[in-house]
C-alpha cells in the first residue's frame, strides 16, 4: 500500500523500492567520484602549491575565528528548527541545535548525500528529549522554512549581481534565474508531505531499528504535520531566522575571502554565498558537494573579479572547517550511541508532551 493511501495516518513501514534505491546509491557514487576528479583537476590546473599557500595563509587564529563562526551559525540555524517545532519551553533548544549540527556534520564529512544527513539529525534530537514523531515533522517543516529563506536569500544575490554587472548579458540568465527559484519553491510547499516517508526509508537504510524506536507498526498522524504548516506565525518566525542563518553563512564568506587576502566587500560576499547556494541545490545528491562546490566558487568568483586560487582556497578552507567541527560532533553522537547500547534500560527517548492546536499561539 502507499503511503499517500493511510489515512489519516503516515505509516512508517517502507514499501519495496530496492531498484530505485540502489539507483539512487549508484548515482551518488558516480557523482561524488566524478566532483573529486573534478575538483582535483580544478586545483592541479591553477596549481596546488598557489592554493595550498593562500589557504595556508589564514593562520590558527584566523581559522579558530572562521570555525567559531560557524558555531554561531549553526546556533542561529538551531534556533530555526525550534521554532517551528510544536514545543513551548526554551529549555529544548539544544536537543535541536545539537541535531543541526549533526545533520551538517554528517553531510560534510560522511559519504551521504543531503537526506543523509537529515536521518541522523533526527535520530540525534531523539536522544535528547525530543520525540520521534516532532523531530521528523518538524524537520519537514524546518527545510521549507529554510527553502523559503534561501529562495529569498538568493533573489537578493541575483539583485546584487544584477546591479553590480555592466554586462547586459548576464541580464537574461538572472531572471531566468529567478523564475526558477520561485517555481521550486512553489514545488517544494506543494510535494512537502513526500518528505517524511523519504525520510524514513533513509532513516531504515541507514540506521536500521535504531531511526524509529517503536518497531514497523510506527505511525505519525498526517493531521501533526498540517497542524504544524498551520501555525503561520512560527512558519513565518522561522523563516525568518533562517534568513538571518543565510545572512550568518554569507557573512562567514566573507570572513574567508578576508582571511585569503581578498578586498570583497560584504556585499559582494553574500552574492557570492546565495549565488552558490543556487547552483549546489541540483547536487543534493552528491555527497559532500563534491567538486561542485569548488566549480562554483571558481566560476561565480570569476564574476566578481577574485582570483580563481583565493575562491578554491575558500572552499577548502571551509572543507577543511567542516572536518575540524564535525568529526568531534560525529564521535560525541557516536559515544552516546555507545552509551546506550551499554545501557539498554535507559529511556531511549524522553517524549514530550506536545499537543499540536489549531491555530496560532
Amino acid at each position: 500500500m502507499h503511503w499517500r493511501d493511510v489515512t489519516p495516518a503516515v505509516r512508517c513501514r517502507a514499501t519495496p523500492y530496492y531498484g530505485h534505491e540502489n539507483a539512487l546509491k549508484k548515482l551518488s557514487v558516480a557523482l561524488a567520484i566524478i566532483g573529486f576528479t573534478l575538483g582535483t583537476l580544478l586545483v592541479g590546473w591553477y596549481g596546488f602549491g598557489a592554493i595550498a599557500t593562500v589557504t595556508l595563509s589564514v593562520g590558527k587564529d584566523g581559522f579558530a575565528l572562521f570555525c567559531v563562526w560557524q558555531l554561531l551559525t549553526m546556533v542561529v540555524l538551531g534556533i530555526g528548527w525550534r521554532v517551528v517545532a510544536p514545543l513551548n519551553n526554551a529549555r529544548h533548544l539544544m536537543p535541536f541545535v545539537w541535531g543541526r549540527l549533526v545533520r551538517d556534520s554528517a553531510g560534510s564529512c560522511l559519504p551521504f548525500s543531503v537526506v543523509g544527513g537529515f536521518v541522523l539529525g533526527v535520530r540525534a534530537a531523539t536522544l535528547h528529549g525530543i520525540s520521534w514523531s516532532v523531530a521528523t515533522l518538524s524537520m519537514v517543516v524546518d527545510l521549507t522554512a529554510e527553502f523559503l529563506a534561501e529562495i529569498a536569500f538568493t533573489v537578493a544575490g541575483l539583485l546584487i549581481q544584477l546591479a553590480r554587472s555592466a554586462d547586459a548579458s548576464l541580464t537574461k540568465p538572472i531572471v531566468i534565474g529567478l523564475a526558477v527559484a520561485l517555481v521550486a519553491s512553489g514545488l517544494v510547499l506543494r510535494l512537502q508531505k513526500g518528505v517524511v516517508p523519504l525520510l524514513v526509508r533513509f532513516g531504515r537504510k541507514i540506521l536500521g531499528d535504531w531511526f524509529v524506536h517503536r518497531g514497523d507498526h510506527e505511525v505519525i498522524p498526517e493531521h501533526e504535520l498540517v497542524a504544524m504548516y498551520g501555525h503561520t506565525g512560527r512558519m513565518a518566525l522561522g523563516t525568518a531566522v533562517h534568513l538571518v542563518g543565510w545572512l550568518c553563512k554569507g557573512i562567514g564568506n566573507w570572513i574567508a575571502f578576508r582571511l585569503l587576502g581578498s578586498d570583497i566587500d560584504l556585499l559582494g560576499a553574500l552574492a557570492i554565498e546565495a549565488l552558490l547556494h543556487a547552483l549546489l541545490i541540483p547536487a543534493f545528491v552528491v555527497p559532500g558537494y563534491a567538486g561542485v562546490q569548488e566549480a562554483g566558487y571558481a566560476g561565480i568568483g570569476a564574476l566578481f573579479g577574485i582570483p580563481p586560487e583565493i575562491s578554491l582556497g575558500v572552499s577548502l578552507l571551509r572543507r577543511a572547517r567542516d572536518i575540524v567541527i564535525g568529526t568531534p560532533v560525529l564521535l560525541i553522537w557516536q559515544l552516546i550511541e555507545v552509551r546506550r547500547l551499554r545501557y539498554p534500560k535507559l529511556p531511549s527517548v524522553q517524549t514530550a508532551d506536545v499537543t499540536f492546536p489549531r491555530r496560532d499561539d
